[in-house]
């Protein structure tokens, strides 16, 4: 309050227009403001006597609060969600029917990469075991095993923030019986020669994954899924599909090598599709390549 008095009016609401939020998270009880508002040294006296919050909750009608912040950029990308009103993170997010529980503190989650998991939902899995090398709180986990039917999910996770909110949410949509949780580097505790599919979710690149991926495939061949961050030269879409077919050919030819190293044999790798699921960054993508392998 004295800090507002010692400004001009309408700067005062110049400033609150500019470093209120004009959107947030939520989940269940719990809104997630973002990192860039409540900012100015207007709002210190209102934080200081501890009021703010409160009332931003209220007028949310939340009975938590929380502020976002940059993801660490660890190898984990753990959450820096700063806990502002209530005791705990932990949250519920449901989508396409799959419930989702973490800590909001803790774990990330991407509302972004939705697109990819209706489609991996759809996926024709019934009987096939599948390889999640990436799998966090079982954000592609979940629909493999809840909608797309597959028979087992080997869920690869180094995270112990992560691992303990994915067995809680196998257990929360009741498949904990058809997935093996592997704690560790992927490198180190994936399975081999099991998958008819591999997910590799990760981005900016899950490159450092890719020959475990080889070796975790069947020897009679499947699918790899490959998350990758891709810059394009263009601005015009049909332009950046070339781009992007040429760059699903390159990684074809690099899993076919792989794949003939680690398996022995020679190998066809064809990239069958190239899924754009979200705009990264200007002229970045996320994109999914759908690889199909199978031995010569």
């Amino acid at each position: 309050a004295a800090a507002a008095a010692a400004v001009d009016v309408g700067d005062v609401e110049a400033i609150l227009a500019y470093d209120l939020p004009n959107r947030w998270e939520k989940h269940g009880d719990m809104v997630l403001l973002p990192e860039n508002c409540f900012q100015n040294a207007v709002w210190d006296a209102l934080k200081q006597s501890q009021r703010l919050w409160p009332s931003v909750c209220a007028a949310l009608r939340a009975r938590r609060l929380g502020q976002q912040a940059v993801v660490d950029p660890g190898l984990m990308r753990e959450s820096r969600v700063q806990l502002l009103v209530g005791d705990n993170g932990w949250v519920e997010h449901t989508d396409n029917g799959i419930i989702y529980s973490f800590d909001v503190t803790k774990c990330m989650f991407s509302a972004g990469n939705i697109s990819e998991k209706l489609r991996v939902a759809n996926f024709p899995c019934l009987g096939e075991t599948v390889v999640d090398l990436f799998a966090g709180i079982g954000y592609f986990t979940l629909p493999y095993l809840v909608h797309a039917q597959a028979q087992c999910v080997h869920a690869c996770e180094w995270n112990p923030n992560a691992v303990a909110a994915l067995k809680r949410n196998l257990a929360l949509n009741g498949v904990a019986g058809s997935c093996v949780v592997h704690e560790g580097d992927n490198n180190l505790v994936c399975p081999l020669r099991v998958a008819d599919r591999v997910n590799l979710g990760l981005i900016p690149t899950s490159r450092m994954s890719w020959r475990t991926a080889a070796k975790a495939l069947k020897p009679s061949g499947g699918f790899m899924h490959v998350h990758e961050n891709i810059t394009t030269q263009s601005t015009l879409r049909s332009q950046q599909r070339a781009e992007w077919q040429a760059v699903g050919a390159a990684i074809a030819a690099e899993f076919k090598q792989i794949l003939e190293e680690e398996q022995g044999g020679e190998w066809v790798v064809v990239c069958q599709h190239e899924e754009r699921v979200k705009s990264y960054a200007p002229k970045v993508f996320h994109l999914v390549f759908d690889l199909q392998c199978r031995p010569a």
